[in-house]
């Protein structure tokens, strides 16, 4: 299979299949119910997706594929001085990348201007799979040049970048999905990957729950490095306090990062922080 050129198509494949089937499961078995109309969000949501899309492929098309294909090329980056095997540096190019992204997450979390951006994600009133899409451009942006750092740095497999792009965006979707898994079997998957369930704590206005459970792919992360939470304090609220109006759900609403709704957000912020 040539990866590189059917890369558009597996990253709107996967993530398209899926987010129809867990459409459908929301539609007639919803974990919660919904504070703002479907239509309503998702119209946004998907304009967002449209924006976001069409930046990356426009101003950064497979830079970070490029940066594999180049550091294979010149032998470069830390997989090609070790002179890993293919599979080894496939597998851990997966694994490494899947780390990068909790990383930028967390920092995403505490950096002031970094969150101003990452909000938006949080602004949702609801939790369904339009919001695993939903993310500032500039966030989009950001992302992808770190990607593009840590591929050509560790010298990782296009074909492993690549996978992880389409797994990135598949388990966003589902993790985000307004569905809850069987029990038994939530249990169980949640100590291999991030769940539903597990992801939608992250989403609580509840600073103590919004600042844990930052795990993409692999939940191991937030297990190993201090972040993971089980179970909402109290009855979770989704949202950002101070974002509670429905237009926050609006792209004209969410995307100026310095707006009227940021502001009050983060003074309300603080005062969660000061007393919580």
């Amino acid at each position: 299979m040539d990866w590189l050129s059917a890369e558009p198509l597996l990253r709107i494949a996967f993530p398209g299949l899926l987010f129809i089937l867990m459409g459908f499961w929301e539609c007639f078995h919803p974990a919660r119910k919904l504070t703002f109309s479907r239509r309503y969000r998702w119209s946004h949501n998907l304009l967002l997706v449209t924006l976001n899309t069409l930046l990356v492929r426009l101003l950064m098309p497979v830079l970070p594929v490029t940066a594999a294909l180049y550091a294979a090329q010149e032998q470069s980056g830390v997989f090609h001085v070790l002179g890993l095997s293919y599979i080894v540096s496939l597998i851990a190019g997966l694994v490494l990348l899947d780390l990068t992204l909790y990383l930028q997450h967390r920092i995403f979390h505490r950096v002031p201007v970094l969150w101003r951006l990452h909000r938006m994600h949080h602004a949702d009133q609801d939790v369904d799979v339009s919001t695993g899409l939903r993310f500032h451009p500039l966030e989009i942006v950001l992302s992808v040049l770190i990607k593009v750092l840590v591929v050509w740095l560790l010298g990782v497999p296009a074909e492993a970048v690549i996978a992880f792009e389409v797994l990135l965006s598949t388990m966003a979707v589902f993790n985000h999905a307004n569905v809850t898994l069987p029990q038994p079997f939530e249990r169980w998957l949640r100590w291999l990957v991030v769940t539903p369930d597990m992801h939608r704590i992250h989403h609580s206005a509840d600073l103590r729950e919004t600042h844990t459970n930052f795990g993409f792919n692999l939940s191991c992360w937030d297990r190993w490095l201090g972040s993971y939470c089980n179970d909402a304090h109290s009855p979770l609220r989704i949202g950002v306090n101070g974002l509670t109006e429905s237009g926050n759900s609006a792209l004209t609403g969410c995307l100026p990062s310095r707006s009227g709704m940021y502001r009050k957000a983060v003074i309300s912020d603080r005062g969660r922080s000061a007393t919580g």
